[in-house]
């Protein structure tokens, strides 16, 4: 837990009147120009950002790239998302998962469990602004069904992406790409150490390797994220209206 954050289990006692505002201009860490992100959300991701990777240490993560420059994300404007899906990391507002001991049959489980941070400043424990958390009779409302529908793809993508970016780079379909954009004669990025799955490479797996990627459900999230690299074209679109806007 971090010591800079009051981080607490969620109840429907202790936290009956908690609301969470969901306004983007109370949260900065919104206006980033990428965000880590989870296979289940690939299909959602796919059809409106370019999903990437970045090869480190410990192995491949997944990024969805939201802008070009140090802190910029296109994807935002004053109003708030111009998106239709807004990825698991960010959704999840100040909430998260923490694992807790109980006992089940005379032995000690760990299970995941919901978690608030009551120091950031999206959440009013007075219930007078944003979003309510539980509905009067203690229930899950909307707003927090959503939520623990995101910490689930985040919780789940710990460990499934792991297994899924192995399986990848066995099969040989990681790329190193470099995204390169020249917007006019003296604006041009050049987004280095990145990989993607290559779609040449994607069309000549073997049968053999196609059956154990398809069996172990990673066959569908390699052409997606392929597919997700005509996102670009698109990202550079949003770049050029916000440009002319000045």
């Amino acid at each position: 837990m971090n010591a800079m954050t009051n981080t607490v289990l969620l109840d429907n006692v202790s936290h009956k009147d908690l609301c969470v505002r969901t306004d983007q201009g109370v949260d900065p860490g919104h206006r980033v120009n990428q965000i880590l992100v989870f296979p289940a959300e690939f299909a959602d991701l796919q059809r409106e950002y370019p999903i990437l990777f970045r090869k480190e240490a410990d192995g491949y993560k997944a990024i969805a790239l939201l802008g070009l420059d140090r802190d910029e994300n296109l994807f935002l404007d004053d109003d708030g998302w111009t998106s239709e899906y807004l990825p698991a990391v960010l959704a999840r507002g100040p909430f998260l998962i923490g694992m807790q001991e109980r006992q089940q049959d005379g032995q000690s489980v760990r299970e995941p469990m919901i978690q608030v941070n009551l120091d950031d400043p999206r959440v009013d424990i007075s219930g007078q602004e944003g979003e309510p958390v539980f509905l009067p009779k203690g229930g899950h409302a909307p707003y927090l069904e959503r939520v623990a529908h995101m910490l689930g793809v985040i919780h789940n993508g710990l460990e499934q992406g792991p297994q899924m970016y192995a399986a990848f780079d066995a099969a040989g379909l990681f790329e190193p790409v470099a995204i390169e954009i020249q917007l006019d004669d003296e604006t041009a990025y050049r987004l280095p150490d990145f990989h993607t799955i290559s779609e040449e490479k994607l069309a000549a797996l073997d049968a053999k390797t196609l059956k154990t990627l398809n069996a172990s459900g990673f066959l569908g999230a390699a052409f997606l994220v392929a597919a997700s690299l005509g996102n670009v074209t698109r990202l550079i679109a949003r770049k050029n209206q916000k440009r002319a806007r000045g």
